[in-house]
């Protein structure tokens, strides 16, 4: 009888995950067992606490990959195979917590709200129902929100590091699911919230079930789950070749659909108006991260070998989502819909540098790659998409968030500070120069021009001035448009929200004027390993 050996689990590589898990384990218990009055303050310093921790630790972690010299890549293979802790992934952890940290602030404001937080006082009430408006009456909070979102954060962590099938298609899921039901909780406009939610279920479970189609597939022609297996089995072309295209294609489905791509970006705008602000914000840069990150893995580390089976595919994809986000956004009245556009423009350019991707042996440690330019457009991205959202829930119309462009006319006269911050904020997403949108798109461009996919950069460039004209018409709304009626008002937000609008405004200039630093310590880590 053969003895048992225990998995061997390096924890304190592991642990900003189990960090989080065990955070958002805590914040279910003080739901259960707290009193409601304690509930907020405790779930706040709870989620907080959580996420500065797993930072600190995931820092650490880095500190620890190991030394970048020669053909010496960093990181390690830990938990059985199941994750791989490299400079990508590692790095991915940390952006992904600081987000995470920006977005729960966002989620605890109250003074927007008139000392609640945006979010329904009870998500089982039906809208106009008479158990809403005495959830509302009473002023109730659903608090459950912060541990919803840790747990979203904890799958957002496990994606990109994931090194098997199977875990990849698990975090996909940890992450997945809680967005749905935080997309619903929206205190007004309840139905636009609960359609959206109901519609992000319903596309998210399509597009999950092409992927785990997509990963039968994959492990029917390689006979095995992880991604060093798969790889070998790609460079030594056995097995079927159909199984091999077929699950590529249908995994690239599921993993597109995540990042907003076209033509699986359907979902984006409804979503984006529906969910509560904060949660929107929340999921344009969290996710993304996420997602692109998992992109890189799988498709660097087990599908490198067959680059030219799936590069045509990637080009046909970012061209249709450049064009497809940019034009559409000029026709959208709703700030909303518009950033939700703009976001799936932004997926466009990103995939233009996933593009620069070559094979794992080809990469020198230190240059500029597909993968340290997506992971620098990424983080530019984050932040300055954060600081937006963060704006448009502090302008206000009556006793709503003023999301249509009419209530933005004559903003720059109401707060000029708001609407200058915005503009700033605006131009960084165009990609004008001294901003960190420029850095970022010289970073994929380049990347795209060093493997010679210039009809993409092409696609890009021009699709940079299309997205500039609808930014620059908000400008001119704010600045030199005279306001409907009583016009915008603007709501002192408090420290939370201030803090998340003043750091991503701050990382949007010096990523701009400074990006050297980034770029350089992403050029040492931006490497894979198997």
């Amino acid at each position: 009888m053969n003895g048992f050996d225990a998995p061997k689990i390096e924890y304190f590589t592991v642990s900003p995950i189990l960090i989080v898990l065990a955070a958002a384990v805590i914040g279910v218990l003080v739901e259960a067992f707290a009193s409601r009055r304690l509930r907020y303050p405790l779930q706040v310093a709870v989620s907080l606490a959580g996420l500065l921790a797993a930072f600190v630790t995931a820092a650490v972690v880095m500190s620890r990959l190991n030394p970048v010299s020669g053909d010496v890549k960093p990181g390690k293979v830990v938990a059985e195979g199941a994750l791989a802790a490299d400079g990508p992934a590692v790095f991915c952890w940390l952006l992904i917590l600081v987000l995470g940290m920006m977005s729960v602030l966002l989620f605890a404001e109250r003074r927007v709200e008139s000392g609640v937080l945006t979010f329904a006082g009870q998500a089982a009430a039906l809208p106009g129902t008479e158990a809403e408006r005495e959830a509302s009456t009473q002023g109730l909070e659903h608090t459950e929100v912060f541990p919803l979102a840790l747990f979203a954060i904890s799958g957002m962590l496990l994606f990109p590091a994931a090194n098997d099938l199977l875990t990849m298609f698990v975090a996909l899921e940890v992450l997945s699911l809680p967005l749905y039901l935080l997309c619903g909780l929206a205190r007004r406009r309840r139905l636009l919230s609960q359609e959206a939610a109901l519609k992000y279920f319903l596309l998210g479970a399509f597009s999950s079930g092409f992927f785990i189609y997509g990963i039968a597939l994959v492990y029917g022609y390689a006979g095995s789950m992880g991604f060093a297996q798969i790889a070998q089995a790609v460079e030594s072309g056995g097995g079927s070749r159909g199984l091999l295209l077929g699950g590529v294609a249908l995994m690239a489905v599921g993993l597109l659909f995540k990042v907003g791509a076209a033509p699986f970006h359907s979902w984006t705008p409804d979503v984006y108006q529906g969910a509560p602000t904060a949660v929107t914000a929340f999921m344009a840069a969290s996710t993304k991260v996420a997602a692109f990150g998992a992109m890189l893995r799988l498709f660097y580390v087990a599908f490198g070998a067959n680059r030219t089976d799936w590069t045509p595919m990637i080009w046909a994809v970012a061209i249709l989502t450049m064009v497809v986000g940019s034009v559409l956004a000029i026709s959208q009245t709703d700030i909303k819909r518009m950033l939700a556009y703009s976001s799936i423009a932004h997926a466009g350019f990103i995939l233009t540098g996933f593009l620069g991707i070559r094979s794992l042996t080809d990469v020198a440690v230190g240059s500029l790659t597909g993968v340290s330019a997506v992971l620098f457009y990424l983080t530019t991205y984050g932040f300055t998409t954060l600081a937006a959202f963060a704006l448009v829930t502090v302008v206000r119309d009556g006793g709503g968030e003023a999301t249509h462009l009419s209530r933005w006319q004559g903003l720059g006269k109401e707060s000029p500070l708001v609407a200058g911050t915005f503009a700033f904020l605006l131009l960084g997403m165009a990609g004008i120069p001294l901003t960190s949108g420029f850095t970022g798109k010289w970073a994929v461009f380049a990347a795209a021009l060093s493997v010679g996919a210039w009809p993409v950069v092409i696609v890009a460039v021009l699709m940079s001035a299309v997205a500039a004209y609808f930014y620059v018409r908000v400008i001119v709304l704010m600045f030199f448009a005279e306001p409907v009626g009583e016009g915008p008002s603007v709501t002192r937000p408090s420290l939370m929200t201030s803090g998340v609008i003043a750091v991503g405004t701050l990382m949007t200039l010096l990523l701009g004027i400074v990006p050297g630093a980034l770029i350089d310590l992403l050029g040492r880590v931006g490497v894979f390993i198997r």
